[in-house]
């Protein structure tokens, strides 16, 4: 017998179109239990038709056509399990979500989704530093120029402050000791997000502790690196930055030096006027994505995770 089939229901035949529209628009702004209890309908019925939504969505975007990358991982589970999200950075969304890890043969496989016309068009990629995003761009895409992202490299730079605090911590005695116990987060933070109480336990730590000062110093002033438009400038500015720390003991500060001279390339190529491109979009996305994490369902269904992660900055239906 033939079963006819009627355009207005949705995939469960159960329920039409229209009515998986709405529900999947109350889902953007709503957690599936509270759309749920407002529908009155099972929880896993919401979700299922938020997902048909979010498909809805995928398909009126059409394939990806990105200039400019931008490629990161997050961990989904505990034991370092990785998913590869590329997104595009001038159209501000993600376009991809996949990979078992973060190895190079998990990186080609986006570059696989793509039409080679369309990764011939790339032109340039922001990464952090690690190795198989980078030869995997490089073997699939070799005309984009790479370009490590701001924000990584800064994160480095304040493990190392962190690391000369626990050294401080574990050398000096006495009462200096209690001015550096328990200020990981006054340190890391930038002054001007922290409280008053925070700057005032900054202040005190910094007078306490010289070498603390000159290492948090040094860490604020790096930003600059990415304000220069010449790399002739920016490489001058890095000698200077380097020379300070000499004499100073900060081992780990030679070591971030070191780092930026392997990667030098990828970080001076920001100085490009074409390459002046916001690099918040991805540090963003990578909270949105918490938030989803955060949801326990969506750990669960990785497949709704996905699409939450590829819609988020799609346009309603």
């Amino acid at each position: 017998m033939k079963q006819e089939r009627l355009d207005f229901l949705a995939s469960n035949k159960k329920f039409t179109k229209r009515l998986a529209l709405s529900i999947g628009s109350l889902c953007r702004t709503m957690p599936i239990k509270d759309v749920a209890k407002r529908m009155n309908l099972d929880w896993h019925t919401v979700k299922e038709l938020e997902k048909e939504y979010m498909r809805e969505q995928l398909a009126l975007a059409g394939p990806p056509t990105p200039s400019i990358i931008g490629i990161d991982e997050i961990s989904i589970k505990k034991r370092h399990s990785y998913r590869i999200i590329v997104s595009d950075l001038e159209k501000r969304q993600a376009i991809w979500f996949g990979g078992n890890g973060r190895s190079q043969a998990d990186m080609d496989l986006f570059y696989a989704s793509l039409a080679k016309e369309n990764r011939d068009k790339i032109r340039l990629a922001v990464m952090d530093m690690w190795k198989p995003f980078r030869n995997s761009t490089k073997a699939h895409a070799p005309q984009a120029a790479i370009l490590f992202d701001k924000f990584h490299v800064l994160r480095h730079l304040g493990e190392a402050l962190d690391k000369v605090r626990k050294a401080e911590y574990a050398r000096v005695t006495g009462p200096k000791r209690k001015f550096i116990k328990g200020q990981k987060y006054v340190l890391l933070t930038h002054r001007e997000n922290l409280s008053s109480e925070g700057r005032q336990n900054l202040k005190l730590l910094l007078a306490a502790n010289k070498r603390l000062n000159t290492a948090y110093l040094l860490r604020e002033s790096f930003a600059q690196l990415w304000d220069y438009k010449s790399e002739a400038w920016a490489r001058r500015f890095f000698e200077n930055w380097k020379s300070q720390l000499r004499w100073q003991r900060l081992k780990p500060f030679e070591d971030f030096a070191e780092m930026i001279e392997r990667h030098w390339d990828g970080i001076a190529a920001y100085c490009q006027p074409e390459n002046k491109i916001a690099l918040g979009f991805v540090e963003g996305l990578n909270n949105k994505i918490r938030v989803f994490q955060r949801r326990a369902y969506g750990l669960r269904d990785e497949e709704y995770l996905r699409l939450k992660v590829l819609t988020c900055s799609l346009p309603d239906l």
